[in-house]
Formats: C-alpha cells, structure tokens, sequence
C-alpha cells in the first residue's frame, strides 16, 4: 500500500497569505520522505466538521496549477472537484494545463457535488436530487475525456453541450489523465465508478471500505469493466502519537476531544493500514486537522517502513 497527504485546511502559522508556502514546504516535505500523492479540497469556504465557513481558504485548481511547479514526484489531486462548480469543457482544459505543468502527474478528482450552502453562495444551481447530479457527472465525465482525446470534440448531452471543441495541446498522459471518482454510493455513483473511472475514493472503516469494494466489483461484472484497473483508494483522518499519553498531552494541545476516533497511537494506527489493505486498498490518503505535522511525520518514521 501507498501513502498519501490531503490537505483540508489553509489555516497555517503566518495567516493567510503565507498559507502557500507553508503549503508548498509540505508537499515537498511529503514528496522528499515517500508519499505518492497529494492533494488539496476543491472548495470556496471551508466545510462542516473541519472549521469555520469563514475561514480563509484557497481555491483548488489555482494552488494545484502552482504546487505542480514546485514539485517533482508526486501524483497530485483535487479531492474532489464539484461537477457544478466549473463548465466540464472548461474543467478538461485547466485539468490539461495542470497535467502539463506537472508533466504527467494530475489525477483528476471528480464528485457530484453536496455542499449546498456553498452552491447557494456562489450562484451555483443546486439539484435537490443526488440522482440528478450524478448523473451530470458521469456525462461530464464522458465530455472531459472526449476533449482530452478527440482533435475537435462534439458532445450533446442532457445538461452539457460542446461543438467541435478543440483542447490543443492534449494532456501528456496518453490517453488521460486518471480520473479518480470521489464517492461510495451503492446504487447510483459506484456504478458511474465502473463505468467511467479509473481510481475510485471511498471513506470509512476497513470493514466499511470492504463492502463497497464488494459493490464496485459487483457493478464492473454487470458492466463488463475490469475490477482490478480501478485503482482503490480511501481518505481517513488521523492525529498519531507514540503512545497514549503522547496523545492526551496532543489533544490538549490542539483542542480535540480526547475520545476522538481519528486520535491513534503509531502501533493501532499500524493495525488500520493493515485493515485497508486487505480491504483491498492500494492508496490510503491522509487528513489531520490543523495541519498536523508531527503526524505525518510519524507516518513517514513509523508507518510506511511496516508497508514494505
């Protein structure tokens, strides 16, 4: 299994417009010490559960752009790009330009979108339905890759239309760019996955992950896809220390409630990757809150040597 950093937070020693750098020396940090992929939240406001709506926070596809310059190695993602909040046709183009800054190192991050009071903010039309907006990203999805392989596209479908669309020059990845597909709903979005993807991105336990990946190979037989050139991913959260009062001393520090499921010494944090991989896990993506960076240290002295 491989490790990867995702980060959900701007909110850096320095304030807002150091945030950057301070982003850029972790990802560098992160490519320099084995992990294989680092990605950034493709929202405008930051959302529940990880700070406040009002928050200073960077746009997505912008710091991608920028972090491609400035490393060398690592995959990098958006995790995951709304469908809503950029014209596919658009997407495909900027999705291009980061895939040749990063000379061929751009998975792109799709989802259906959930964030309603951020759609409402910027103007965005929100479908009541997930149904509705899944279905706009799997025909996004069919429109982007058209762009990336078509001299000049035409796609007519239900909600997007493009006429002989010329996207020159064509990502370096041949003949795509991956597309990873953010999302573990059983009936509708796992089957977008089997038909549309090449890395799906669940969230969950071990137990919860291996279900879904039951799912998605399920959904690949009745579509007559491949289960095994879907790359597997997860997101988890983790705060680590060594031991137990390592830890409560840390949740003192950051202000976390000392039961917090994402708190974990080194060794039972061992035992979760353990779980994912035999979940079938390929790729375990990592988020801490407050930009934890001993935690990610100890993932790179500690965890990824048991990895092999």
């Amino acid at each position: 299994m491989r490790l990867g950093i995702h980060n959900p937070s701007w909110q850096y020693p320095g304030g807002p417009y150091d945030s950057f750098e301070a982003l850029k020396r972790k990802a560098q940090w992160a490519e320099n010490h084995g992990f294989t992929w680092f990605s950034v939240m493709d929202h405008l406001i930051q959302i529940p559960n990880v700070g406040e709506s009002d928050e200073p926070f960077m746009e997505g596809w912008t710091t991608l752009a920028a972090l491609a310059s400035v490393t060398q190695k690592t995959r990098l993602g958006v995790l995951v790009t709304s469908v809503a909040y950029r014209n596919p046709a658009l997407l495909a183009k900027m999705a291009s330009t980061v895939d040749i800054i990063s000379r061929g190192r751009l998975t792109l991050g799709i989802g259906a979108g959930w964030h309603e009071k951020e759609y409402k903010q910027y103007g965005w039309e929100f479908p009541p339905r997930p149904a509705t907006r899944i279905r706009q990203l799997e025909e996004a999805v069919r429109l982007i890759k058209a762009m990336w392989t078509e001299p000049r596209a035409t796609f007519d479908g239900r909600y997007f239309h493009i006429q002989e669309a010329i996207l020159e020059p064509k990502p370096v990845q041949k003949p795509h760019p991956p597309v990873m597909i953010g999302g573990g709903g059983e009936q509708l979005t796992l089957r977008v996955v089997a038909r549309q993807a090449d890395a799906c991105n669940l969230f969950g336990s071990p137990a919860q992950v291996r279900h879904k990946l039951d799912v998605l190979r399920r959904h690949c037989e009745a579509e007559g896809r491949d289960y095994d050139q879907i790359e597997r991913t997860c997101l988890t959260s983790l705060v680590l220390g060594r031991d137990e009062q390592a830890l409560k001393l840390k949740a003192e520090r950051m202000g976390i409630p000392p039961t917090a499921p994402e708190l974990m010494t080194t060794s039972r944090a061992a035992e979760l990757l353990a779980g994912y991989a035999q979940a079938g896990i390929q790729l375990c993506i990592f988020r801490g809150p407050n930009n934890d960076q001993e935690t990610i240290e100890l993932m790179a002295s500690d965890l990824m040597p048991q990895l092999g």
